[in-house]
């Protein structure tokens, strides 16, 4: 899947991070006859603390670029209903249109795909910047890069051009793991959400069978529980959801909400994680990153200057930001006790009144242009 780099080749795009966003960006500039070169710290696959989850507006976003038929392709499975429980309290609700699908499979294709269509890849290594001249930047890779154009995909974790984003003080931590012998109560097609007192937690079954579980924890929860694994458990006896067998590696993530400060600049661009971040909830956070992709590919043939920065904050506010406004409401009835009940009880009665939030969730991404034939 690596490609080979050429120490003196000058690349129109450098992007930096191989998930979702950096992968999909790299993909779509390759389709428009770009020069491109992906760059990552991991290997692939990897781990990754994620929901699984691609909604309606993931999976046309992914038809955007010429990828729509990749989560079939792989074995995605479709998603049909979510199970809300809150203090023993559970309502079923409808999901149309969406499918999970592991991030091992899912990355590595998404990859594939970039190199497919041409792009190089070096996976493994650390990307320092060295400078930008008029020629464009100089990166070490591995070895010296040089690049026209630079894009930050390197999530929450990246520092490469925001090394100072603005967290939010309420911010949870993301956690999660992968049960390789869940409960028979854990469907297959189904998203199960626990909410309590000390966060809330995802899980929903993969095209292999094994149970995905992502989370997002108070601090202070994880502190007072004294691990990710028993924050979990806390959860999940609260809401009355059966709990999971032992699990031994959980991973964590930096605090979720935050913005960067920037996200376009003289020759580069952020997107995904690194343009910034909220608690995502039934696919939006993998929805923001293949949307924003899309959206920012047909501005990296564009002349560098303020006017493609500029169409690029105001891409990004229309397919990013104005998506999560929905999560950020979801999120503050999770973080209150009482009103995720009140919802809970309401949504088991009534469960057509979380219509509207669910067509806004899963509304498809807006007309981008389109790529050459060739996707899969």
């Amino acid at each position: 899947m690596a490609g080979t780099v050429v120490s003196d080749a000058i690349y129109d795009v450098a992007v930096v991070g191989a998930g979702p966003a950096g992968a999909v960006t790299a993909y779509a500039a390759a389709t428009r006859g770009l020069s491109v070169l992906l760059l990552d710290k991991a290997t692939f696959p990897r781990r990754k603390v994620c929901g699984c989850c691609l909604n309606a507006h993931a999976l046309s976003a992914l038809a955007a670029v010429g990828l729509g038929g990749l989560p079939a392709k792989l074995g995605a499975v479709p998603l049909t209903r979510i199970e809300l429980a809150a203090n023993g309290r559970a309502a079923t609700l409808p999901q149309v249109g969406s499918v999970s699908l592991s991030r091992d499979a899912f990355d590595v294709a998404l990859i594939r795909a970039a190199t497919d269509a041409g792009a190089n890849f070096r996976p493994g290594v650390t990307v320092k910047l060295l400078g930008r001249d008029a020629g464009g930047w100089h990166l070490d890779a591995g070895g010296p890069v040089r690049a026209r154009r630079l894009v930050d995909a390197s999530g929450l974790n990246g520092r490469l051009l925001n090394p100072d984003p603005v967290v939010s003080p309420t911010a949870r931590i993301g956690a999660g793991t992968v049960v390789d012998h869940p409960a028979a109560e854990y469907a297959r097609g189904t998203i199960y959400l626990g909410a309590g007192r000390g966060g809330y937690v995802g899980l929903v079954r993969l095209e292999d069978g094994r149970l995905d579980v992502a989370a997002a924890f108070d601090a202070a929860h994880v502190r007072a529980t004294g691990s990710l694994a028993a924050a979990a458990e806390a959860v999940l006896r609260e809401a009355g959801m059966p709990t999971l067998p032992g699990v031994a590696e959980w991973k964590g993530t930096p605090p979720l909400t935050r913005r960067s400060r920037e996200i376009a600049g003289p020759g580069w661009f952020a997107v995904g994680d690194a343009a910034g971040y909220i608690e995502p909830f039934t696919g939006e956070g993998m929805a923001w990153a293949v949307a924003g992709a899309a959206s920012l590919a047909p501005l990296l043939t564009e002349a560098d200057g303020d006017a493609v920065r500029a169409a690029w904050r105001a891409a990004h506010r229309k397919h990013v930001v104005a998506r999560q406004y929905p999560c950020r409401a979801i999120a503050a009835v999770l973080r209150s006790p009482r009103l995720c009940g009140i919802a809970v009880r309401a949504l088991h009665y009534w469960p057509a009144a979380a219509g509207p939030v669910v067509r806004q969730l899963n509304r498809p991404l807006a007309a981008v242009p389109a790529v050459a034939p060739g996707g899969i």
